[in-house]
């Protein structure tokens, strides 16, 4: 009995992960960029801050201890603000992404483009 609760938990695992891969799947393709971008570590981190519209060398700064959990917050907050919506929902995205990226991804939300930057 213990195995057949552990093999149907297990399966909901499963599903429930590859229902959060689903939902970044759909954000990345959404901002016009390969889906299976966000399968690849690190690689996906580098489109992530190309959607939102930094400079590529931001993803050195997710190497860097402590300073990465900023840089995340804030990557997740651009990422927001990309598909228009506000800071809440970046603050949402950073620290409960396994609901707002599904949320983001198959929502009605659309990539607005990364802003443009004035030099």
């Amino acid at each position: 009995m213990e195995a057949i609760v552990g093999l149907f938990i297990g399966l909901l695992y499963l599903a429930f992960i590859i229902f959060v891969f689903a939902g970044v799947w759909k954000v990345f393709t959404k901002a016009g960029q390969p889906g299976w971008a966000s399968l690849i570590p690190i690689y996906n981190l580098y489109i992530m801050i190309k959607i939102t519209g930094r400079e590529g060398w931001w993803l050195l700064l997710f190497f860097i201890p402590f300073v990465n959990v900023v840089i995340a917050i804030i990557i997740a907050i651009d990422l927001a603000k990309v598909f228009g919506k506000g800071t809440g929902f970046g603050l949402g995205l950073a620290f409960l992404g396994f609901i707002f990226y599904p949320i983001l991804g198959f929502g009605s939300a659309t990539y607005q483009g990364a802003p443009v930057k004035i030099v």
